[in-house]
């Protein structure tokens, strides 16, 4: 697409995660011609529009607000402004309230565009030293341990890379949470990317826990953990009753015997146990 300013859309812009030099030329010069930036903290956004030598109309768009200032943004544009939506640091709308005024702009067939930069999970999963090919980006946790204990339940059995983030006050019983929940597993705890203190610490969830437990945790921090193995896996039927079990063959296209043996087969039973199951 042309890089043209375009009035009544909704720009999601990338800023840097630490290092100002991650602004791309694209990204400063979407935020120096929209007619107003959404930020998260205008404070935040303010000083980086002072560094890249522009001054443009904020608007305070948060978790707090989102709801009435999502309205009033869909507004504007709708009558015709140009707005930028930027987090405090990497890309909106990834764990981010600004995922909800995307979700405005799609129902109300505004065209967003993607203006692509630093990404806090990408940038950690690209140097943890674990699997790449599939992950799961899980965000925070959240703090009622109940929840945290749920969640952490749900994804104990995927098999592919986790990804998560956390602040450095809850990273001990995050940690702590984790070994409990998910075992023993590699993990690689990336903080401050792209700033002086920028550190990529592999080790064990144990090895994790001991350390933080004589370390005061510092920074914002992308915990990378490995998925689980095949002896961690948790069936997919392990939830269903026998009856289920078949039926989910039988909606795939398996006859009814065809999908008794299968389900016999998962289970490491008879068929006859399973025929009897469901009569």
């Amino acid at each position: 697409m042309s890089n043209e300013i375009i009035k009544g859309v909704l720009y999601v812009v990338a800023t840097p995660i630490g290092n100002l030099s991650d602004l791309s030329e694209r990204a400063k010069k979407v935020l120096s011609e929209v007619d107003f930036i959404a930020a998260e903290d205008t404070r935040v956004t303010g000083k980086l529009l002072m560094c890249i030598g522009t001054k443009k109309p904020l608007i305070s768009y948060h978790e707090h607000n989102k709801r009435e200032k999502g309205e009033e943004i869909v507004a504007r544009i709708k009558a015709g402004e140009s707005c930028a939506i930027v987090s405090d640091a990497g890309t909106p709308a990834i764990s981010d309230p600004g995922e909800d005024l995307v979700r405005l702009c799609a129902e109300e067939n505004i065209p967003v565009f993607a203006i692509p930069g630093p990404c806090a999970a990408v940038s950690a999963l690209s140097v943890s030293g674990l699997p790449t090919g599939r992950f799961s980006f899980e965000g925070f946790l959240s703090t009622n341990k109940g929840e945290r204990r749920k969640h952490l339940e749900e994804v104990k059995g995927y098999p592919y890379t986790l990804i998560f983030y956390e602040a450095p006050h809850k990273l001990r019983d995050t940690l702590s949470a984790m070994l409990e929940a998910l075992g023993n597993r590699r993990i690689s705890l990336v903080r401050e990317l792209t700033k002086i203190n920028e550190e990529v610490f592999r080790t064990t969830l144990s090895g994790a826990v001991a350390h933080y437990a004589e370390n005061n945790p510092k920074g914002e921090f992308v915990l990378i953990i490995e998925g689980a193995k095949k002896e961690d896996e948790v069936p997919f039927w392990q939830e269903m009753s026998e009856v289920d079990h078949v039926a989910f063959y039988m909606e795939r296209g398996l006859e009814k015997m065809d999908a008794i043996k299968a389900t016999a087969k998962d289970r490491g039973v008879s068929k006859s146990v399973i025929y009897k199951k469901v009569l």
